[in-house]
Parts: structure tokens; sequence; C-alpha cells
């Protein structure tokens, strides 16, 4: 059997909709953040931002230690 029969098989011994539904949606989402879903439903801005702070994140002097951040938003980390 390969992975698809295999999968299908699977598919076929679950009775319970909700949880093939919930399985249905994670498939989903996995299957769309693999494909480049959610860079290509930014716009050119969004795109251009994230790629500087993607090159600005190989410069140390950049980033903020876990302390700093977790400091920065401790009234929320608190709720």
């Amino acid at each position: 059997m390969n992975i698809k029969e295999n999968f299908h098989h699977l598919i076929d011994t679950i009775d319970d909709e909700q949880l093939l539904k919930s399985y249905y949606q994670l498939i989903q989402q996995l299957n769309a953040n693999q494909t480049g879903h959610l860079w290509n439903n930014l716009n050119e801005a969004e795109k251009q931002e994230l790629l500087i702070a993607y090159n600005e994140s190989f410069d140390n002097t950049n980033l903020l230690s876990h302390e700093q951040v977790k400091h920065m938003h401790e009234k929320w980390l608190k709720q």
C-alpha cells in the first residue's frame, strides 16, 4: 500500500464527522502554509517589511533578548 492508499484507508475508518472536519481543516492549513499561501496574501509593502526585518535579524545588535521582550510585554503576559 502506498501513502495515498493508507491515507484513504485511515479516513475510511473514522466515523466521527467532526473529527474528520478538524483533520481536513488542519491538512488544508498545513498545505496552504507549505505552498506559500501566507506569503502570497501579503501586499508588497508587507513583503518588503518582512524581508527588511529578516535581513536585519542577521545583525545581533538588532536583536532583543528573551528577557527584554518579556519585560516589554509583561503587563500582557501576566493576564
